[in-house]
């Protein structure tokens, strides 16, 4: 079975997205010998176009010299689909060279049995395009053979899927969680963050963003006396979340450090008590930092969003969830965890349970390549 996967980019680029289609990749190959191929565009502006192999899936890096409104530049995109076939074409959405491509060039849908369709999100920052640009959408979603969704609430919320819904199929993301039962308690590292946090220590991961919703969790923290704060993280918001610190004198209990490596990151994921994912807009679709920290027994506080935050952390059984925009019921979950050993240790104890056998990068891999087998077997009948 000859695959290829495509999407604005792919590993090294750090990202939901990206990390989802490596771990897709490289277990499609490794637990059952297919050949994967991967047309991606570079995550930086660069004029040369590149190809890697990288742990036995083969990857192209288009050549990208920019983006607008965060499509890549890449001229030669429509070219290169052009140009390849195989029995799976899997389309990692939002990504309107993909669509357009297919919309525009009727060929590349011949040059494969079948089209599977990650639907990640719906265009949420650049809602403005879909003006002009949503029935190009349709169009394309009426060509794809098969709609692969991380969760139920992505169908009932999306402005495009409700019209698709017999296409769709439900695959939780899942990360590779091999890490998780490793024995930190003699890493130096886990041993210097609990040094250093020798008071309650609640844990961000994610990019500096406007729809994170960090404000809300520095200002919640301002409510929740003897607890600190880990963001970790770099983004555009950098300056302006420090400066709200500062204002609210919480520079000796909350500290923002870049990203840092998985053994780094995973260690932390350990230490904390718990993780706040305070997003505020639907373009948090997922939030694989929950299954990262829940796999290490933390309970999670997130937000309702009609997305997959609550799919993943399900409220009073794995953590909180709560409305978002909202410092003061962030603050109130987060008080009430700290509050109760015993509670915090029951969700987290469900959250592992919950994320070890429904959001495994195992499971995720087996259920696509069911997807894929299933499709040309039905293909072959007809």
């Amino acid at each position: 079975m000859k695959i290829l996967q495509t999407n604005k980019a792919y590993y090294p680029k750090v990202g939901g997205i990206e990390t989802t289609i490596t771990t897709l990749s490289e277990g499609l190959v490794k637990d059952y010998n297919l050949s994967v191929n991967v047309l991606v565009c570079n995550s930086k502006p660069s004029s040369k176009t590149t190809e890697k192999l990288i742990n036995n899936v083969n990857v192209k890096y288009l050549a990208n010299y920019g983006s607008i409104t965060s499509l890549p530049i890449s001229p030669g995109y429509i070219k290169s689909l052009l140009s390849q076939s195989g029995d799976i074409l899997h389309i990692h959405e939002p990504f309107p060279w993909a669509d357009l491509s297919l919309i525009l060039f009727p060929r590349i849908r011949k040059n494969f049995s079948k089209i599977v369709v990650s639907w990640h999100s719906d265009i949420v920052r650049q809602k403005w395009v879909l003006f002009f640009y949503g029935k190009y959408i349709h169009k394309f979603l009426q060509i794809a053979d098969k709609i692969i969704v991380s969760n139920p609430a992505l169908i009932v919320n999306s402005d495009f899927l409700p019209m698709y819904k017999e296409k769709c199929e439900v695959i939780p993301i899942g990360p590779n969680l091999n890490w998780v039962n490793s024995n930190f308690e003699s890493n130096e590292i886990y041993r210097k963050i609990k040094s250093e946090n020798n008071i309650p220590m609640v844990l961000f991961v994610g990019r500096l963003v406007y729809y994170k919703g960090i404000q809300y969790l520095i200002d919640a923290m301002n409510l929740v006396a003897d607890t600190s704060l880990v963001i970790i993280g770099s983004g555009p918001l950098k300056n302006q979340l420090s400066k709200r610190i500062k204002d609210l004198g919480l520079n000796s209990r909350i500290k923002i450090i870049p990203e840092v490596d998985e053994k780094k990151l995973h260690s932390y994921y350990k230490a904390c008590d718990l993780l706040v994912l305070p997003s505020i807009l639907k373009s948090e679709t997922y939030g694989i930092v929950q299954i990262e920290a829940m796999a290490c027994g933390k309970p999670v506080v997130c937000t309702n969003l009609g997305t997959g935050t609550d799919f993943i952390n399900q409220d009073g059984q794995t953590g909180i969830v709560v409305p978002p925009r909202n410092s003061k019921a962030l603050a109130d979950a987060i008080a009430k965890l700290l509050k109760d050993t015993e509670l915090r240790s029951m969700l987290g104890n469900k959250a592992r349970d919950r994320v070890l056998s429904e959001f495994n990068s195992n499971k995720m891999v087996q259920r696509t390549f069911e997807v894929y087998k299933n499709l040309l077997i039905d293909e072959n009948k007809q």
